[in-house]
């Protein structure tokens, strides 16, 4: 059986601790893929936690502003309008594309304050600021990835790892995470249940609007 999760970890940190190569601290994925993906694992979180409720056709509206005295999911939840009163639910793949940035910060700082990263900062060649999140005091990177391993032995058995495989999938960590042959079955798995999990696809048609928009 598949470890369960700290209590705390929410979706998107579990996603950004898989992301960061643990000794550099930088994702080891397209930094804006990273984004959007942590965008589509907050809204994951919401709709298990009856804040979200998706309506089709990739929109769905809030069903409660009530906070889960989380930061990061209250952090996400307050970037989204009220409960809808007619017309057309919210747009996930526009909600994604614009949130990202937030949840991301919201993450890292939330996994700073557990210990589980270090911020680092600088300047490369004097000029270019940059910063650098490497594991921390406190190791959280080891065992989401125990988890993340064991879930894909056991072809992802519940609907937490299967959300994170299809999100992991969408943002094309999936490659980084289960590299080589042996995987490719498992990996070809993933990005049809990518395409099913409205959340995950959300995540895929941000990143493919933006490959469209620089390739025009």
């Amino acid at each position: 059986m598949t470890p369960a999760p700290p209590p705390s970890l929410t979706l998107p940190e579990e996603l950004l601790l898989l992301a960061l190569d643990p000794g550099r601290g930088r994702p080891v994925v397209s930094r804006t893929s990273l984004r959007y993906g942590l965008a589509g694992a907050a809204l994951a979180d919401l709709a298990a936690a009856g804040r979200i409720t998706p309506e089709g056709g990739g929109r769905f509206t809030v069903a409660s502003p009530l906070p889960l005295h989380d930061p990061v999911l209250d952090g996400a939840l307050a970037t989204l309008p009220g409960p809808a009163k007619g017309g057309r639910g919210i747009r996930a793949r526009r909600w994604v594309h614009g949130a990202g940035r937030t949840v991301q910060e919201l993450c890292l700082d939330r996994l700073a304050e557990r210990g589980a990263v270090r911020r680092r900062t600088g300047r490369a060649l004097g000029l270019f600021p940059y910063a650098r999140f490497p594991v921390g005091r406190v190791d959280l990177t080891g065992p989401a990835r125990s988890r993340f391993k064991a879930a894909a032995d056991a072809h992802f058995p519940d609907p937490r790892s299967r959300l994170l495989g299809a999100l992991a999938s969408a943002t094309g960590l999936d490659a980084k995470l289960l590299p080589g042959g042996a995987w490719r079955p498992l990996r070809r798995e993933l990005r049809r249940l990518a395409k099913e999990e409205w959340t995950a696809h959300a995540v895929r048609q941000a990143i493919q609007q933006d490959r469209n928009a620089a390739a025009s």
